[in-house]
């Protein structure tokens, strides 16, 4: 998920598929000393990317996604690749290491705490919605959701060899930012949640819904203003300009 350690970054990436990142990472550095010996490109559409777009897929064929947050996807992807050729552009004949080690133990342990705040609660939010009729539930933890799989898809594109450190960081700290907004609303929608004709869910459901909804403000909050922004932007950037200086 947003970070940068993996390919969906410090946001969604497995302990175990860190692990094969970082033996990829380290085949590239063999394959760079030795010129013979070809580099391995970065596969596109993982299994974990597949259902990511899957699932934005499906939240934007159901109409709970509006026409703000879907041309914001389309535009990041444009700006991405603005930004790759004209700002930051990766080094001819160079694979960038990742920032950060994949196989830090305490690093997985926050990825995978995020990925089930973040993406896999509110996803069995929303089903159990649908069966209790909850609209305005639904409704307000959907964008959250898309927005997620959406950066969690581009991470992954981003963590192809085509891309810099400082490309790397974007994504993240771009959708990160952008998700608070429409956590925000969704807490605003679980606190101001009555027994109306659109919330037909339990009460229990409406606790469950608000507390759901400030844990994720305050990871992605965290996330963003601990995380991202003091730590790992400075050193994606640190690091990219180290390399291109000893390439120059």
């Amino acid at each position: 998920m947003s970070g940068g350690v993996g390919p969906t970054g410090c946001d969604i990436s497995l302990p175990k598929e860190q692990e094969i990142e970082h033996k990829e990472q380290q085949d590239s550095n063999k394959s760079l000393k030795n010129p013979q010996k070809p580099t391995r490109k970065a596969g596109f559409f993982s299994f974990r990317q597949l259902n990511c777009l899957a699932l934005v897929i499906v939240l934007s064929a159901s109409g709970l996604v509006s026409v703000e947050d879907f041309g914001f996807v389309v535009f990041s992807m444009i700006y991405m690749y603005f930004m790759s050729k004209i700002a930051f552009p990766l080094h001819p004949n160079s694979r960038e290491p990742s920032v950060f080690n994949p196989q830090n133990k305490l690093l997985g342990l926050y990825v995978l705490i995020g990925a089930i705040i973040g993406l896999y609660a509110p996803i069995a939010y929303i089903l159990e919605g649908i069966f209790e009729g909850d609209k305005e539930g639904i409704k307000a933890a959907a964008p959250h959701v898309f927005l997620l799989a959406s950066q969690v898809f581009m991470e992954g594109i981003a963590f192809s060899d085509g891309f810099s450190l400082p490309i790397r960081a974007f994504v993240p700290i771009l959708y990160n930012s952008t998700r608070i907004f429409t956590i925000l609303e969704w807490v605003k929608t679980e606190i101001y949640k009555s027994t109306s004709d659109e919330h037909s869910g339990s009460y229990r459901r409406m606790y469950a819904g608000r507390a759901l909804a400030v844990a994720n403000m305050a990871f992605w909050c965290f996330n963003l203003f601990g995380f991202l922004l003091p730590v790992y932007l400075p050193k994606a950037f640190k690091l990219y300009y180290s390399v291109h200086k000893e390439k120059e």
